[in-house]
């Protein structure tokens, strides 16, 4: 835990990775929901904008990857890779906003960096 970084910083940054979740309501919202925050509070704190780029990264490649994912459903295969996409998404997500509230610059694997 890095002790310089305050705690609403912290916050943000979980709040940025959390901000995904608004795709179980909206289309796209697992990419509108960081984004916004993202670019609201960026220049409020390097931590901050960090996460931010960090969670929109995820959530494109992730959204790159479940398409791939239905795609492949033509092929049977893509049942079971849906199922496994979504639910490392999800842990991949909750891990991340964790590790941001305890101040780590947590990197989330297999993720395209579009963003840099």
């Amino acid at each position: 835990m890095n002790s310089n970084i305050s705690k609403e910083e912290r916050q943000w940054a979980m709040f940025c990775h959390l901000a995904a979740l608004a795709g179980f309501v909206i289309p796209f919202g697992n990419i509108i929901g960081p984004l916004v925050l993202w670019v609201l509070k960026k220049d409020e704190s390097a931590y901050i904008d960090y996460h931010g780029k960090e969670a929109l990264n995820f959530q494109i490649s992730f959204s790159i990857y479940l398409l791939v994912s239905i795609i492949l459903i033509i092929l049977i295969i893509g049942i079971l890779l849906t199922v496994v996409v979504a639910t490392l998404g999800v842990v991949f997500l909750v891990v991340a906003a964790l590790k941001a509230n305890d101040g780590v610059y947590y990197t989330y694997p297999v993720t395209i960096r579009f963003i840099k």
